[in-house]
């Protein structure tokens, strides 16, 4: 790739981005007053964050199963409101059984 197509793919990425950022800001100068809008804004973050992150956590393992044993473990200790180091650990300690059991490791 040359030089100057990598510059301008950046140049035109970094565009992007900013006016995604800066055009609610600029263009909404008054608070949202529609509840159904303000509760689809303050999900976004988290659904973008699962939807990242969910496809990971189901190959991140030699066996489907067992990486949907621990998801199942951590998003039930998450629910219940544990620290995310707790979660992160059991969701592990799941991880590792479940493969035992499986004659995967």
């Amino acid at each position: 790739m040359e030089t100057a197509n990598l510059l301008l793919y950046t140049g035109v990425m970094a565009l992007v981005t900013y006016l995604i950022r800066m055009l609610p800001l600029a263009l909404i100068r008054r608070k949202i007053a529609s509840p159904l809008i303000r509760s689809f804004l303050y999900y976004v973050p988290y659904a973008v964050l699962a939807a990242m992150i969910l496809p990971d956590i189901l190959y991140a393992t030699r066996s489907f199963w067992s990486a949907a044993a621990a998801l199942a473990v951590g998003a039930g200790l998450a629910l219940r409101g544990q620290k995310l180091i707790v979660v992160a650990i059991f969701a592990c300690l799941t991880v590792f059984v479940a493969e035992l059991l499986l004659g995967i490791v």
